[in-house]
């Protein structure tokens, strides 16, 4: 008997969070909080989920809209069913080749440049992300991004670990899948993957699920083909027996399945798979250093994410938690703090990321301007560090 896959965690509606501080129900209440927030917390780190990539036009997995919603039999794939069942990955590459064009086009957008901004300013140290769409690189290339979930540019192989460009990868599908290749083609030229609305992308028969995962009832998945890993099938690798492990191809290199190596995964970490060592520790490092936590966009359903939430509420630092609808447990990251605090100890707003966290750059780049404004007039004034805005705040 197959075993059961695990559950996946908080897939219902989570309650509806308190406003802390009561005043942080608007837009400049949220950004009077969270300017508190930043002038108590040193080195901040901020942790981000899928909510912050929906206004690229992503999909989420929690939000109003997101796939554990509107899609009830959605199932991601789990780890261990894409190594051990061909069926299984020919499945999950069809529908990751559909999906992939609409990724590549995605750009980061304003909350994520809101992210590099507040790192300009000295008020962000670094980004722990959940994504794997490759955003937050993209958008801050000099403020450190830790991918805890990995990433989707690359594919990485299952035997030997050598990573391979997922847009060579994509070529290497279109070219064993011809017919999937056309029906592409055909799709994109609808317009059929353009549309951000889940409504109109079912009507014209295609489920779109985060992380580049389209979706086609009925679609004739066992015809797919995918390649192996270019490195083993040169030099197949040793098996944990001791015996050369065997990479057979068919006529046009696709990876058949009399193989024992040379699989090819997506560089991300699947569900029932464990996050890489090193990234783990660098994410508990960052964590362990930090002054505080800015939370955005996740409900923090899972444990990897809400473990370094739990992480910084157990060091006593300021948490900020910006995020549409509720988040696992938040009622801990607040239940003792004093009840006419600002900001200081602790935010939580239920905002839009894109809409007020440009507004909080801004509001922090005129509180500069001013305040240099007046070091300029003020000549007897000592001499500041470079961190005006820390200062400016304390």
């Amino acid at each position: 008997m197959r075993k059961p896959y695990m559950r996946i965690p908080y897939t219902d509606i989570l309650a509806s969070p308190t406003i802390v501080p009561k005043t942080a129900n608007s837009i400049s209440g949220a950004i009077a909080a969270v300017q508190e927030f930043f002038s108590a917390s040193r080195s901040t780190v901020v942790l981000s989920g899928a909510g912050i990539s929906v206004a690229s036009g992503l999909a989420d997995y929690r939000g109003s809209k997101g796939t554990y919603r509107v899609n009830k039999t959605y199932r991601p794939i789990y780890y261990g069913e894409f190594l051990q069942n061909h069926e299984a990955r020919k499945r999950y590459w069809a529908r990751s080749f559909l999906g992939w064009t609409t990724l590549l086009k995605a750009k980061p957008n304003a909350g994520h440049y809101a992210v590099k901004h507040l790192g300009d300013l000295g008020l962000v140290d670094s980004v722990i992300t959940q994504n794997v769409d490759s955003f937050h690189p993209k958008a801050h290339p000099q403020l450190s991004t830790i991918e805890l979930h990995g990433y989707l540019r690359s594919c990485v192989c299952t035997s030997c670990h050598e990573e391979l460009p997922r847009d060579t990868f994509q070529h290497e599908l279109a070219r064993l899948n011809p017919a999937w290749e056309a029906f592409l083609q055909e799709i994109l030229a609808t317009g059929a993957l353009d549309t951000e609305n889940p409504d109109e992308r079912r009507a014209r028969g295609l489920r779109t699920n985060p992380d580049g995962d389209v979706d086609l009832p009925d679609a004739p998945y066992t015809t797919f083909r995918y390649p192996s890993c270019p490195r083993c099938l040169t030099a197949p690798p040793i098996a944990t027996d001791g015996t050369r492990a065997r990479v057979e191809v068919d006529s046009d290199g696709a990876w058949k399945s009399t193989s024992t190596a040379g699989i090819l995964k997506p560089a991300v970490t699947m569900f029932g798979e464990n996050i890489r060592a090193p990234v783990k520790v660098e994410a508990e490092h960052a964590i362990e250093n930090a002054g505080g936590l800015l939370v955005l966009g996740t409900s923090l359903a899972t444990y990897s994410a809400w473990r370094l939430a739990k992480r910084a509420k157990d060091r006593g630092i300021p948490i900020a938690i910006i995020n549409l609808g509720g988040v696992r447990g938040e009622d801990t990251f607040y239940a003792d703090l004093d009840p006419t605090q600002g900001g200081r100890q602790g935010v939580r707003a239920e905002l839009s990321i894109g809409e007020l966290l440009p507004a909080l750059v801004e509001h922090m780049r005129q509180s500069s301007r001013i305040y240099t404004a007046q070091e300029e007039h003020d000549h007897s004034a000592e001499t500041h560090g470079a961190s005006v805005f820390k200062d400016m705040m304390s």
